[in-house]
């Protein structure tokens, strides 16, 4: 296969490197940054497509962001591609103060309270919520009890309250990302533009310059044969 890793990745790493890639975070983020530079669409299809991307990170669906984002660039009129590069606002360094303030604005808006301690308590909320699921679809073969006691308290507690609260807090940073990245966008395609016409200008110079060295030579052989004829 063509496009199949030579080395291939144990799950250990590819967990590590899904915490930390390979080459850093900053390497990570200007490889994205360039990629989205260089997509061959207009810099506003381009910008709603980070937003959209930006937008999916704060929603719940974790697994699922590339989906979201997807969808979401499509209903605006954006660049799915960009979309998906745009998820990428969305590691293991932000997923923490992200799912906070989703947190905070959602128990607000639903008239719950939110408490800092909550956040400990994430992990093993969702650790109850999938052993309710492996336990169910286990009873539905066995003579197990179903119980939704763990799932239920998870979605009352986190995935609702988040998925309210991540509405306002992802609609904000999708509009302020896709604002600051529509002038850059349009400066590095205007860049890129006057480069390749510039490289293409060059071509051309000297396309019409190199005939008329041969032209010369000839002309100067031709001159040559005539003096050593009227020589003779």
């Amino acid at each position: 296969m063509v496009f199949k890793r030579r080395d291939r990745r144990s799950p250990v790493q590819i967990a590590s490197e899904f915490v930390y890639p390979r080459g850093g975070w900053t390497r990570a983020f200007h490889y994205v940054k360039h990629r989205v530079r260089r997509l061959p669409d207009s810099p506003e299809r381009i910008a709603r497509g980070i937003g959209a991307g930006v937008f999916a990170s704060f929603t719940p669906f974790y697994g699922l962001h590339f989906l979201v984002a997807a969808v979401v660039a499509r209903l605006l009129n954006g660049n799915i591609l960009a979309a998906l590069s745009g998820t990428f606002f969305g590691n293991p360094l932000t997923y923490v103060p992200i799912g906070v303030v989703c947190l905070q604005t959602g128990h607000f808006l639903l008239g719950t309270k939110f408490h800092k301690g909550d956040t400990h308590g994430l992990m093993g909320k969702f650790t109850d919520a999938m052993g309710d699921l492996k336990n169910n679809f286990i009873a539905m073969f066995t003579d197990r009890v179903a119980d939704w006691h763990g799932l239920s308290i998870f979605y009352n507690e986190v995935f609702f309250p988040y998925m309210i609260g991540g509405v306002l807090p992802g609609i904000l940073a999708g509009v302020i990302c896709s604002y600051l990245s529509l002038p850059l966008i349009r400066t590095y395609q205007q860049r890129r533009r006057d480069k390749i016409k510039a490289k293409f200008d060059e071509i051309k110079r000297l396309a019409e310059t190199k005939p008329a060295v041969p032209l010369m030579n000839a002309l100067g052989s031709d001159q040559g044969l005539k003096k050593d004829s009227s020589d003779v």
